[in-house]
């Protein structure tokens, strides 16, 4: 759903873009060339494929670089370029015609377009923008877009045209930025709503950007914040799997079933649920925004959530994030009880890597004396994420060696090195260094993906390096994928941010889902749990054929099932 193919899914595909100035020889016409000039842009415009069209094109502009037909030579190429579907030469081809006309609303629409696409495909597996410039690019350009006036020998039938085509996409480069790169969940809520306002009820029930973007508003508004609205994204989730194809429908059920379930709770028993989620569906097929009366039956505080998941069952075959509520939301008898069940007790810690900085050196000394190479542990003084410490050099660089660790480590931790890091270098054979890690910090819960906060923290048994380190950002699950394993050892609650509001009609589209006291209307706030395990280890992906270790908890029948 979140990725179109580029030259298919234009929003101006119909637009032409403005016709090229009529050139005639030296002796007559609107623009005077000299006649080699002419008779090379000629030469260049009137080709017949599009490749050699775009190549005639730039090597005209190489050899007359300061033409006075280079804004129409320009347009000609982002054209030529669009029809070979080579979107980073149309991003190249707008951004040297804003340099020449600063205003150009088709340069701006392009740019735009080509930016939010490749923002959109630089994101982790929290959805975090991992190329922040280029969305905020993206967001700038169509800001600047939405303010642009119409050129004076622009028709207004061409410009209603040609905005028609840009807005949504204007509004949506700028939801997109909202959402991915600063975080302002409430801005991309009303870019969404802008957008999805400026289309037309039959564009909003094919494949295409309103659709697309029906999901986006749904993600958003299931965003933490005061902005989240739970009730709101659970129709726009449905109204989205209504009219998505066949392929994407299994993506969007988890989230719709998900954010319902938070929002009504599971006590009703899954064939009721069924039932309530599918006459949603129905209701969303009829109209795009939710009525002034929609609504959905909130669930029982969380603290009898929690109650009713440690007592209908096994607390202990829950899976992560049922264990991590009931520790965070139960009454005190009930963490309590949980607690004491799995303190002491192993669990893999399937979820989204937020931090696994590089925190110490791990270093192999072969001396000429000894034939035993000995090992130590030094911790960094710096600790950064393993792509930002310095490289150490070649194990048989040993003066080198020697500086580096002395350069990076702890005084102390060099210091109890003693010889192995004065002694010179003729007399030890090699220094391996290797940065590594000594804990890794998980989002496992929605919430905590959602905020890119780690709910679990893990700390490792023994230092792994950072070539086996999962990177920030990444997602870690169980085998036969790499997975992360810990014993539980402590866990500090966290309380909810703020009162939850009553459950309230979702009256206002536009509204952002915020109160007039920055709350939240609809959602469904409850307190969180830090829980940190000890004797952590990492375990490699399994090849194909090998052996898995570990299955997943099943959910709790009274609280949310994972996503």
């Amino acid at each position: 759903m979140k990725k179109l193919v580029f030259a298919s899914a234009m929003a101006l595909a119909g637009i032409c873009l403005a016709s090229t100035p009529a050139l005639r020889a030296q002796d007559s016409g609107q623009i005077s060339l000299p006649p080699e000039q002419y008779n090379a842009y000629q030469n260049a415009i009137t080709q017949n494929d599009p490749g050699q069209k775009c190549a005639a094109l730039e090597g005209f502009l190489q050899t007359y670089p300061q033409t006075p037909v280079k804004s129409g030579v320009l347009e000609a190429m982002i054209n030529c370029y669009m029809q070979t579907n080579q979107p980073d030469k149309v991003l190249s081809a707008a951004s040297r015609l804003l340099q020449v006309d600063p205003n150009n609303m088709e340069a701006i629409f392009y740019s735009v377009y080509v930016k939010k696409t490749q923002c959109g495909q630089h994101l982790d597996a929290s959805g975090v923008a991992t190329d922040p410039t280029t969305c905020d690019d993206a967001a700038a350009l169509a800001q600047k877009g939405l303010t642009a006036t119409k050129p004076a020998a622009t028709s207004d039938a061409d410009w209603k045209t040609l905005i028609t085509g840009a807005y949504p996409v204007f509004h949506s480069a700028i939801a997109l930025d909202d959402a991915v790169s600063k975080k302002d969940f409430k801005g991309a809520i009303d870019e969404y709503t802008k957008e999805l306002m400026l289309y037309s009820p039959d564009q909003c029930t094919k494949p295409g950007p309103c659709l697309v973007d029906t999901l986006s508003l749904a993600q958003a508004y299931a965003k933490p914040g005061c902005s989240r609205d739970e009730i709101k994204a659970v129709w726009f989730y449905a109204r989205a799997w209504d009219f998505a194809p066949q392929a994407y429908k299994t993506q969007i059920e988890p989230p719709l079933d998900y954010w319902y379930k938070r929002y009504h709770g599971t006590l009703d028993g899954d064939d009721a649920i069924k039932q309530q989620i599918n006459a949603i569906k129905a209701q969303a097929q009829a109209t795009l925004f939710p009525p002034a009366d929609f609504t959905i039956t909130p669930a029982p505080t969380p603290e009898k959530l929690a109650d009713i998941a440690y007592h209908s069952g096994d607390p202990t075959k829950l899976n992560l994030e049922d264990k991590e509520f009931i520790l965070a939301n139960g009454s005190q008898a009930d963490a309590d009880g949980l607690w004491a069940l799995i303190k002491g007790q192993q669990t893999p810690v399937p979820g989204i890597v937020i931090a696994d900085p590089a925190t110490v050196l791990k270093v192999v000394v072969t001396t000429a004396a000894s034939v035993k190479p000995k090992e130590y542990v030094v911790k960094l003084s710096n600790p950064v994420a393993c792509s930002a410490v310095p490289v150490p050099p070649s194990e048989l660089k040993v003066k080198d060696a020697q500086d580096y660790i002395l350069a990076n480590g702890v005084k102390a931790d060099t210091d109890a090195m003693g010889d192995a890091l004065t002694e010179a270098p003729a007399h030890i054979r090699r220094i391996l260094i290797e940065p590594a890690i000594t804990g890794v910090n998980v989002a496992v819960t929605q919430d905590a993906k959602d905020a890119h906060t780690a709910d679990f923290i893990v700390n490792l048994k023994e230092p792994a390096s950072c070539k086996d380190a999962p990177v920030a950002g990444t997602a870690i699950g169980l085998q036969p994928a790499q997975e992360l394993d810990g014993t539980y050892d402590t866990y500090t609650k966290v309380p909810a941010a703020g009162a939850t509001a009553a459950a309230a009609p979702a009256t206002d589209v536009t509204a952002g889902g915020c109160s007039a006291t920055g709350a939240s209307t609809t959602s469904s706030a409850s307190a969180s749990a830090q829980i940190v395990l000890r004797d952590g280890f990492l375990q490699a992906e399994v090849k194909k054929g090998g052996p898995v270790h570990h299955t997943p908890a099943k959910p709790s029948a009274a609280h949310h099932a994972g996503m």
